[in-house]
């Protein structure tokens, strides 16, 4: 169980050495397991790390608004639902929420291509962890294939004039550009 990690690791010294005064943070598989259950001893880090001052707020991507209130409320937390990380906006939000610098930030997850993606992408400190569970990490995989393929359906096979009517004509053009410039380096290997 990945659980541990968080608290073991991540300790108010090592957070200190780095200048951290703030936390977001994942939840699903980095703080609460499948059946919503936070692994023992996570919600006391929270608890020791607000008595030395830290500030926090979750950031999740989950559409379920219920489930997060859920969780912020058991370790009394601010939140933000359906964040869209790897995008800035919700990072943003959480930073404006936190009112600190995004170097004094760490984002703890345990998604490669969101949490940590996101997190440097905004200049914040970055903090992988291992999952908590093994049927969560089935789960995710999955929907994150279903969510390239739709991905790549929507670049490759969707005109951009109807993709922009979902995201910015600036996201449109980032994202012709790292298509033509992934194809150029693929074809080259």
């Amino acid at each position: 169980s990945g659980g541990g990690v968080i608290k073991k690791s991540i300790n108010i010294e090592y957070l200190k050495k780095n200048q951290i005064t703030g936390i977001i943070l994942d939840v699903d598989n980095t703080l609460i397991d499948y059946y919503k259950v936070f692994p023992n001893g996570t919600k006391e880090w929270v608890a020791q790390l607000k008595k030395h001052g830290m500030k926090f707020c979750i950031l999740s991507n989950s559409n379920r608004i219920a489930k997060v209130k859920e969780v912020a409320k058991q370790i009394d937390v601010p939140y933000f639902y359906f964040a869209k990380k790897p995008l800035k906006i919700g990072f943003r939000k959480a930073q404006r929420l936190l009112n600190i610098e995004s170097k004094n930030i760490a984002v703890i997850g345990d998604q490669i291509m969101t949490d940590i993606l996101g997190a440097n992408r905004c200049n914040m400190f970055s903090i992988l962890v291992k999952p908590i569970k093994e049927k969560d990490i089935l789960i995710t995989k999955i929907k994150a294939l279903v969510i390239h393929k739709i991905g790549d359906v929507s670049v490759h096979q969707t005109d951009n004039i109807i993709v922009s009517a979902f995201v910015s004509t600036k996201m449109v053009g980032l994202l012709s550009n790292y298509n033509l410039f992934i194809s150029t380096v693929s074809s080259c290997i």
